[in-house]
């Protein structure tokens, strides 16, 4: 379709037809400290085809060739090229919904396909067909666990990733959730559960809707909460599993075994490259008594009339397909072609190439760790067991650390001091398949030569 844009004469018919006289009236209820000031974008003029090619050329050759140990909730994976070469066939793209059942079979089987594997691999009876991305994906569990229960106060571990915690708050913004953050153990990482149980007091615990435990946390460290459960059944309240590195579950028990009411988790690190931060597929599951509070899409097998295997649209909440008042959320993509990529990389990596990938993970990180806590001046600042990642104590602040390794080619982690002040000398540090032994003994001897 044509950009046409509007004449000047249209756009004072246009104002003329709302009833006021220039645009900035028909903009008088955005805030005036909100609205930028013409020109303030400093967009450049338009460029020729050619021009554009070699300007993005040129960009491109500032990329540094380095050797990367940044994870913080996105994760480098190998992505076999099958995963590429059948999710963008021509079969799969459309500009449309691709939900009809008369024209899409293939698709809703994808999507059919793509809740069993979130389902095994969480432990949970259900899944949609998936959410934006993992962060709002945990938000959208918050909310429906104050729709089941009625209650209004979360109870969420401050080891869950900073920015999940700070969209959840967005999204429950206006509303009547209240948040309380539960403290982590300085020697072991974990969540504090007597910090936790201390919260959940009779004075407090009724009000209590759910408690937010990430598994591992943002420290990469592996959460123990086999107590929890029981408190929680006490006083009808819920518990979210949050998980950032899925493929974590593919070696840890599932959340489901571990008493998770709605896991919520982000799918990235099946099949889908670090892109800028995006665009990335939110899981969601949860046990079936709560179906009809499962926000997003779910898609069902059945049969046709001649007793033909099938599939369709079995649960869609929104507020187009049922009354506005009763709908659960206003999510309105399934992210689907990241969907399918996920679906693709889980069919071809299998049950086993997945755990077997996941302990190559572990055995990478652990050799890293290993490594680093007998580099003198430096510390591991958490003794329990990590998945991938782990906290590094630095002699000297982490920022500067991490610019200093920088200039040696190594995006050397996340210093956490930002997000957490009590660890400005702390930096995490991840390691996947994608890291070779060389780069983690470079790594190595050049935090030795700094200390």
């Amino acid at each position: 379709m044509p950009y046409i844009p509007h004449t000047e004469n249209d756009i004072r018919e246009m104002l003329a037809a709302v009833g006021v006289q220039t645009v900035d009236e028909l903009f008088d209820c955005i805030p005036e400290p909100l609205r930028l000031e013409d020109g303030a974008l400093e967009l450049p003029t338009g460029m020729a085809e050619s021009d554009l090619t070699g300007h993005f050329r040129e960009l491109g050759k500032r990329n540094r060739n380095a050797s990367v140990f940044l994870g913080a909730g996105a994760y480098r994976h190998y992505v076999p090229a099958i995963v590429g070469a059948l999710a963008l066939r021509g079969e799969f793209s459309t500009s449309y919904t691709p939900y009809q059942p008369e024209v899409s079979q293939g698709t809703l089987q994808a999507i059919f396909e793509f809740q069993t594997m979130v389902s095994m691999l969480t432990g949970m009876e259900i899944a949609n067909a998936s959410v934006y991305d993992g962060a709002s994906s945990m938000a959208e569990a918050v909310l429906m666990a104050n729709r089941i229960n009625r209650k209004n106060k979360v109870l969420i571990s401050r080891a869950v990733h900073p920015e999940y915690r700070e969209v959840a708050r967005t999204y429950c913004r206006g509303g009547q959730v209240e948040f309380q953050e539960i403290p982590y153990d300085e020697e072991t990482g974990q969540t504090d559960l007597e910090k936790l149980y201390e919260a959940l007091s009779p004075e407090v615990s009724p009000e209590v809707s759910a408690v937010v435990i990430q598994t591992p946390n943002f420290f990469g460290v592996v959460e123990e909460f086999k107590d929890l459960r029981e408190r929680l059944d006490e006083i009808d309240a819920l518990l979210i599993v949050n998980v950032t590195e899925a493929l974590s579950m593919a070696l840890l028990k599932s959340p489901g075994e571990r008493g998770a009411d709605i896991v919520s988790a982000e799918g990235q690190s099946f099949g889908l490259p670090v892109s800028f931060g995006g665009p990335y597929v939110g899981l969601f599951s949860t046990r079936e008594k709560f179906l009809r509070q499962m926000p997003g899409r779910l898609c069902g097998e059945t049969v046709d009339r001649r007793g033909r295997r099938s599939y369709a649209l079995t649960l869609s909440t929104r507020e187009q397909h049922i009354r506005r008042e009763k709908a659960t959320s206003n999510i309105c993509t399934n992210q689907g072609l990241c969907a399918l990529s996920a679906t693709i990389y889980l069919a071809y990596m299998g049950k086993q190439g997945l755990r077997d990938l996941a302990i190559l993970n572990l055995k990478k990180a652990d050799y890293l760790k290993n490594k680093l806590a007998k580099v003198s001046g430096f510390e591991i600042a958490f003794s329990s067991d990590t998945f991938n990642e782990f906290v590094l104590r630095c002699p000297r602040p982490a920022i500067e650390i991490r610019d200093n390794l920088l200039q040696e080619k190594i995006i050397a982690g996340f210093p956490l001091a930002e997000d957490y002040p009590e660890l400005k000398n702390s930096l995490l540090l991840c390691a996947t398949e994608a890291n070779s032994r060389e780069e983690m003994d470079r790594l190595v001897d050049k935090l030795a030569s700094m200390r």
